[in-house]
């Protein structure tokens, strides 16, 4: 198989590089870079469908602050190669333990001992919490997005199940989205989106943004299918529709001023090239329960690094597990420094609104 060249430099902002790192943790890892590799270092980990590249608006003025800055295609993901393909895997390598040891990896393959600001995005922000639960001396302070971390479950806890038995009674019948990514014909289903893949991402980055008139996220009361059915149609789904059919209604008619039709074929052409089954896998890791079970051998630690965390106003992402926004605050991160829900951004937040998630990053880092 020829290797992949790194992202052409036409679709990167001025001063953002694209390279490779060999060997790392088993992965070819691609990754964006921008600063002076002598300064500072800020690690920052994608979500879910996301790709490295969707740090460029913030890359450029971290690094300008004077900071090393490294985004790298997580395992399973855009450029980044050598993880198991396909759904009949071992998901071990896509455990949590195995993400924070890729992450570590990448920290020691750039010679460096620890990065100062680790953050995450969606699932990224799992594993940054992970990190920074498991690993404090390499990952000095933590930076949450989008997705609140309410802390690893006791030893003895039993998993929580599926809420689709209870959601497939409900009138109109549903079902969740973790549980469904976590199936075999999901990736399928969004690989060969009817609609095309562009127009599929298209709507499905629009309705998870504040451009939806439809979000207007509030706390949860209970991990039941009564509260959870009042999440968005691409959070808890119609029961027959795969998530192509779901978010195909809300298709914008035009480019967003955040995501421009240039910037979707980024997306388009690296999902178009590798699928959706790497990304899914780490929902499989979840739903399965090997997240918890995993996780618990860490019960009753705490996140002692300074930590904050940003989210999108308009984000459901932030109350989508009752409880965990406020046991993160008050219990998790012992030195929890900001909080804010920043207006005109939904789950999208770095590519949303940049600016000013830029400015409370600097303002976090400066204290």
């Amino acid at each position: 198989m020829t290797a992949l060249p790194p992202l052409a430099p036409d679709i990167l902002p001025g001063g953002v590089r694209s390279r490779y790192l060999e060997n790392i943790n088993g992965l070819r890892v691609h990754l964006l870079e921008a600063g002076d590799p002598t300064k500072p270092m800020i690690l920052l980990l994608h979500g879910f469908p996301e790709i490295a590249y969707s740090w460029r608006h913030l890359i450029p003025g971290l690094a300008a602050a004077g900071y090393y800055v490294v985004a790298p295609d997580a395992r399973g993901y855009g450029r980044t190669t050598g993880s198991a393909q396909g759904y009949d895997i071992d998901l071990a390598e896509f455990s949590i333990l195995n993400l924070v040891r890729d992450a570590a990896s990448v920290v020691a393959a750039l010679g460096r001992s620890h990065v100062d600001l680790l953050a995450g995005h969606d699932y990224g922000a799992s594993t940054a919490a992970a990190c920074a639960l498991i690993r404090p001396d390499i990952f000095h302070r933590l930076a949450l997005m989008s997705a609140p971390f309410g802390g690893p479950p006791e030893l003895l806890a039993v998993p929580k199940p599926s809420p689709d038995p209870a959601l497939a009674a409900l009138d109109p019948p549903r079902k969740h989205y973790h549980w469904y990514y976590s199936t075999r014909p999901a990736a399928a289903d969004m690989d060969h989106s009817p609609q095309g893949l562009a127009a599929f991402m298209r709507a499905y980055f629009h309705q998870k943004s504040a451009d939806w008139p439809g979000n207007h996220p509030h706390p949860l009361a209970a991990w039941s299918a009564e509260e959870l059915a009042k999440l968005p149609g691409y959070y808890v789904m119609p029961l027959e529709a795969t998530m192509p059919e779901a978010v195909a209604p809300f298709m914008p008619a035009t480019e967003a001023a955040w995501l421009t039709d240039a910037e979707l074929t980024v997306y388009v052409e690296e999902y178009a090239r590798t699928g959706f089954q790497g990304g899914l896998n780490s929902y499989r890791v979840r739903t399965a329960g090997h997240l918890a079970r995993d996780l618990s051998t860490f019960a009753g630690r705490t996140i002692d690094v300074p930590s904050c965390f940003y989210s999108g106003a308009s984000d459901w992402g932030t109350y989508q597990k009752a409880g965990d926004f406020e046991a993160m605050q008050q219990r998790v991160c012992t030195d929890m420094r900001d909080v804010a829900l920043i207006p005109g951004a939904g789950h999208w937040i770095q590519q949303e609104q940049p600016a000013a998630l830029l400015n409370h990053l600097l303002a976090f880092l400066e204290r």
